[in-house]
């Protein structure tokens, strides 16, 4: 199987990239090549995804069992991989999103078939016009697509709500014994998925006949509060944890007054309204039936650990923000007054 992976070193499809490999694909990268990930077995093709016409030609003659965009956020990144690819893949796999699903939900249990409309997120807009696009090109030009809906997944990366993605600063913040935000009372239900455990159920819908057409999320069954969450991440931490709860309507209105921070702005409300704070309870029926093999093994626990020791190898990946220090210390002190 020839594939085609667009980005394909980044938090999830490294290790997916690596699955691919080990099962005798023939897998090419096309990427800038400015991250510093090495992937045995991987082919790159140097290039922007932005520049069509670069990249039509630097794809000239190739024909591909897969493609798989990770890196695609908007209906025009779709039409064009759709000009690029329409004649030359068997099946075409969009990157999309959990948060696309309905906010507040109707219903508590998440299928795929659960509509999709987010009124606090533009990312998750973003997303759903992305599907639609793909499924008017399904429909009215047969493109052979699949939709992939990733929920909150890690492995080189630190899952919290606030304060830390790729960067060590709650880490950091919590050996310091400072306070750290927890959104609401931290009860609401959420889940997180390891990487390694996604590239299974993943890998297993590349090439599958029965895909093209389909929408699938793939998600851990390992079900924990907010709360259990964030003392997971102190316990890897070897820290007790020092948390204060907010609501998560105090927090976005906070944030919305900030204009120095990524954090600020409006994406809190979409980061907390518009997805983590919700309670999150997916049905992965869909998966399993069509990758029977995909069954999530890696406890948040197992796997947090696991992403603290793997920052913690190396000095220059336990980069500090301060920026979002100063963040959650003024929305701390802001309830606090």
């Amino acid at each position: 199987m020839k594939v085609l992976f667009i980005g394909g070193s980044g938090n999830i499809s490294t290790p997916v990239s690596k699955l691919v490999v080990e099962k005798g694909m023939d897998l090419y990268h096309l990427n800038r090549g400015t991250r510093k990930v090495e992937i045995d077995g991987v082919k790159v093709i140097k290039g922007d995804i932005n520049d069509q016409a670069a990249v039509a030609a630097a794809l000239k003659g190739h024909e591909w069992d897969v493609v798989v965009n990770w890196i695609a956020f908007t209906k025009e990144d779709i039409q064009r991989d759709y000009e690029l690819f329409k004649d030359s893949c068997k099946q075409y796999i969009f990157i999309s999103s959990a948060s696309a699903y309905q906010k507040p939900l109707t219903h508590p249990i998440i299928t795929e078939s659960t509509p999709l409309a987010n009124p606090y997120w533009q990312y998750s807009r973003d997303k759903i016009a992305c599907e639609d696009t793909l499924n008017m090109l399904y429909r009215e030009k047969d493109f052979p697509m699949t939709i992939v809906r990733p929920s909150l997944t890690y492995d080189t990366v630190i899952p919290v709500a606030i304060g830390s993605w790729d960067d060590y600063t709650i880490i950091d913040r919590m050996k310091k014994g400072k306070p750290v935000i927890i959104h609401g009372d931290g009860s609401s239900l959420w889940t997180i998925t390891h990487a390694r455990d996604f590239a299974v159920g993943f890998v297993g819908l590349m090439q599958h006949q029965q895909a093209l057409g389909q929408a699938f999320h793939i998600t851990s069954d390992e079900l924990l509060t907010w709360n259990q969450i964030y003392e997971a991440v102190a316990n890897a931490a070897g820290v007790e944890l020092n948390a204060v709860h907010i609501a998560s309507d105090f927090i976005s209105a906070e944030a919305k007054k900030i204009d120095w921070c990524d954090l600020g702005g409006d994406f809190m409300l979409g980061n907390l309204l518009g997805d983590k704070g919700v309670s999150t309870i997916f049905d992965n029926t869909k998966i399993k039936t069509f990758v029977p093999e995909f069954n999530a093994t890696i406890t948040f626990k197992k796997g947090i650990k696991e992403t603290v020791e793997w920052f913690e190898a190396d000095p220059a990946r336990m980069v500090i923000k301060e920026e979002n220090n100063r963040f959650m210390d003024a929305i701390i002190e802001a309830y606090q007054k």
